[in-house]
């Protein structure tokens, strides 16, 4: 059997097991997207997109059901403080958050009385406030949303503020805006763009930006450019190495922008989320399938 990892530099060496094994834990999707584990249940969502639909799989029985369906084409999900989804979703689009009634919450849907194009992914920091992409994959056609023209005109990352709820630009210089996350110390926020589905020779990178006390960013030099496919959805662990989804599999970045590894995967990766009770399996969303492999690393939390 082909080894699942590949070593490009000695520092992933200690992060995987060289006899770990990449699990499949289901298959049928269409586009599946927008892991999050949930720890007090010991499940793990994620969304399926053109079948609009979000599953649920219970890590205790390995039983996979529907989480919810219809789901507003969801795509990114996250984990906030208080243990609640955060939800995007390209069909109604908007951000959402699911509470612990079960009763939903939108955070936003439109911005100086526009409406979002389709919220692809989204982080929540430490002080409660949301910071989401917004490129228009799911008005670009009726496969993963509705097709529709932008009100905005463009595609960028905003930020919802934890007191007001008020929404602004927070970021305004993508062509895609995609997958985001912040450094464990929440200083850096790292956010994909994947402007290449659109523009020729167009991005294919992760932009790095400083985060200020009062949330705004500034810097976003580029941090990495894909080597296979686009970047998509990532996550970062506890010593601040970004895992990132890729054309070939997941790949592994040191904070220095150094790869320094791959897992391997059969299909396209499109997100990732750490889990389990140690926060050392990946989930890895990966085209028609879910997958898990386990690390010798922690996922900085939540995610």
């Amino acid at each position: 059997m082909d080894p699942v990892t590949e070593v490009f530099d000695e520092r992933f060496r200690p992060l995987v097991k060289a006899s770990a094994r990449l699990d499949t834990l289901y298959t049928g999707c269409r586009w599946a997207e927008g892991p999050a584990y949930v720890p007090a249940g010991r499940y793990l969502v994620w969304s399926d997109i053109p079948n609009d639909r979000m599953l649920r799989y219970d890590e205790t029985t390995g039983a996979v059901g529907v989480f919810r369906a219809p789901a507003g084409y969801s795509n990114g999900n996250t984990i906030d403080r208080q243990g609640r989804l955060v939800t995007c979703e390209h069909g109604n689009r908007r951000v959402s958050r699911t509470e612990h009634d079960g009763s939903i919450t939108v955070l936003a849907d439109r911005v100086e009385g526009k409406r979002l194009n389709s919220p692809n992914d989204v982080v929540v920091r430490s002080d409660g406030a949301v910071y989401f992409t917004d490129p228009a994959y799911g008005i670009d056609s009726d496969y993963e949303g509705h097709r529709a023209e932008s009100e905005i005109g463009a595609c960028h990352v905003y930020r919802i503020d934890p007191r007001t709820g008020a929404v602004t630009i927070a970021a305004d210089d993508f062509v895609r805006p995609n997958g985001l996350a912040f450094s464990p110390d929440e200083r850096l926020l790292y956010i994909a763009d994947t402007g290449a589905t659109h523009v020729a020779d167009g991005p294919r990178h992760i932009r790095r930006f400083a985060v200020a006390q009062n949330g705004t960013l500034s810097g976003g030099d580029v941090f990495a450019t894909c080597t296979a496919g686009l970047f998509d959805g990532f996550r970062v662990d506890t010593d601040g190495r970004i895992w990132t989804s890729a054309g070939d599999g997941v790949h592994c970045y040191e904070p220095d922008g150094t790869l320094i590894g791959k897992v391997r995967v059969p299909e396209t990766v499109a997100n990732l989320v750490f889990g389990g009770p140690k926060r050392n399996r990946l989930f890895i969303c990966a085209t028609t399938s879910v997958y898990a492999f386990l690390t010798c690393v922690n996922g900085a939390a939540p995610a």
